[in-house]
């Protein structure tokens, strides 16, 4: 039964909560934004004429925690919530907390949650339907109480190297590379201790590991009325620390490849009766897929699909919870090729993190160029979260000038008072490896990283560039143009 809705509470904070904000208002619904005190006059809250506070900097007590959530959108008089990526958004309990109040759950449904949502229920779904998995041990229950050494001699069984992964989380956190019996113990600690401070649980499982593999994963999207769309493929296998920075589409594979993994993650899907955006996740080695995981929600990386067709996810995902049509079309073609880069506060030397106020910040808008920014000019990144300051993205007809595009748009970015990974990623995919499509996820960090360091030591220091840049901008006007395009222009539904 349609259900409208007027009023949404985002239970998000940084570039997609921006996102989700923008989203409300083209649509004529108004956002209500939960924020935490760490985010009080962030650029999501500043854009928000309603907003509510739920709790302290710690994301346990605030964008963690279901009944501040509910609490907070049921104050402000919210008709649904929308939980973004990360944080609560593939917790099942949040979807039955907010069915429980009569709010709408702007993701799928509960069972499927429980199901996707727990790494090693996802495993034995896909083994159900037929689809290629890695050898693994997922433990008896309870996992907690398997001890190290009966987890070690499973491991040695499965042959090394192996990975330590949450059953609960995803986004790299508490992942652990094994390649011999020599590391398990300091990688097992620490997995545990780490998984359990990002997740509440320190349940894993381990799979076994390839080095050299591509990370590859489906779009699909369900509406209202059962109707499942396979949206093509990404190709993420730009990885640090086990946590993507690069994201492109469509993926550069064998169509005939391209087509069985586009069918395994319809058929996965479905066999769960699935509704609203869903991600499969996919290893490709030696010219065979292996199941990875289901994202049961909207992807950090969502933007290059929505670019090489032309929709709008987000928007997609407000229809769908409605009960109404997202696409008209039966049948999506993709056109050209789409690349994500994230952005990072962070000191790339120390591979750390960078915290504190931003100084000035400069996006400049360009042809068939993206900026989802979670920040502007004088605002502060705090040190409680993830801290990527939002995503460039771009569109062209090729690959290869994807990838000049998005050259050019890292150049024009300027970023003052913190420390950025921008002059990481102009290297990375200016590398010869990256514009051939050679690339695996361990590239970046055996094959790239280890020179780049000391390449990048020698670099001028941003107060010196600075001060040449204004300098420079002093004499002289920036002026952008483009002729009128005559070919697809992916930027058309956004203007609408």
């Amino acid at each position: 039964m349609p259900r409208k809705i007027k009023k949404i509470a985002i239970a998000n904070r940084g570039e997609i909560a921006v996102r989700l904000i923008s989203t409300c208002q083209e649509m004529g619904i108004t956002p209500i934004l939960l924020y935490s005190s760490a985010d009080q006059n962030s650029k999501a809250f500043r854009m928000c004429s309603e907003k509510v506070c739920i709790g302290p900097e710690e994301a346990k007590k605030s964008y963690l925690n279901t009944l501040a959530i509910i609490e907070g959108a049921l104050s402000a008089g919210a008709d649904a919530i929308h939980p973004g990526y990360g944080f609560l958004s593939e917790k099942a309990e949040l979807a039955k907390a907010c069915n429980k109040n009569n709010l709408i759950f702007i993701g799928p449904p509960e069972n499927c949650l429980e199901i996707f949502g727990d790494k090693v229920l996802a495993r034995k779904q896909a083994i159900k339907c037929g689809i290629p998995v890695l050898p693994a041990y997922t433990m008896p229950e309870p996992a907690i109480k398997e001890s190290s050494d009966s987890l070690l001699m499973e491991a040695g069984k499965i042959g090394f190297p192996i990975m330590i992964k949450s059953t609960k989380g995803g986004g790299g956190r508490g992942l652990r590379i094994v390649r011999s019996q020599e590391e398990w113990s300091e990688a097992f600690s620490s997995a545990k201790r780490e998984i359990k401070a990002a997740f509440g649980s320190s349940e894993v499982f381990i799979e076994k590991y390839l080095p050299f593999a591509r990370h590859i994963e489906v779009q699909v999207f369900v509406d209202a009325s059962g109707q499942v769309f396979h949206l093509f493929d990404r190709d993420c296998s730009i990885q640090r620390k086990q946590q993507k920075i690069i994201e492109e589409a469509p993926a550069l594979l064998p169509q005939f490849v391209q087509k069985e993994m586009q069918s395994a993650a319809v058929e996965l899907l479905q066999s769960v009766r699935y509704l609203q955006a869903g991600t499969v996740e996919f290893l490709y080695h030696d010219s065979q897929f292996y199941f990875m995981e289901v994202n049961p929600r909207i992807q950090v990386e969502c933007p290059v699909t929505e670019m090489i067709l032309g929709i709008d996810l987000i928007r997609a995902q407000v229809l769908t919870a409605q009960g109404l049509s997202p696409f008209i079309q039966k049948k999506f073609i993709p056109r050209g090729h789409s690349i994500q880069c994230r952005i990072y506060a962070e000191d790339m030397q120390k591979q750390v993190p960078d915290f504190g106020p931003l100084g000035t910040c400069e996006f400049p808008q360009g042809v068939n160029r993206r900026f989802d920014m979670g920040y502007e000019s004088e605002d502060q990144v705090p040190g409680f979260y993830d801290a990527m300051l939002g995503k460039c993205i771009v569109w062209e007809e090729s690959r290869l000038r994807a990838i000049e595009k998005m050259k050019k748009a890292l150049s024009d970015i300027l970023i003052f008072g913190l420390k950025t990974n921008l002059s990481f990623l102009q290297d990375l995919i200016s590398h010869t490896a990256f514009r051939e499509g050679k690339t695996h996820t361990r590239f970046v960090e055996e094959m790239f990283l280890p020179f780049w360091k000391e390449k990048e030591i020698h670099a001028l220091p941003p107060e010196v560039i600075f001060t040449l840049l204004k300098t420079f901008s002093a004499q002289t006007k920036f002026v952008s143009f483009h002729k009128k395009e005559k070919h697809f222009n992916p930027w058309a539904y956004f203007s609408k």
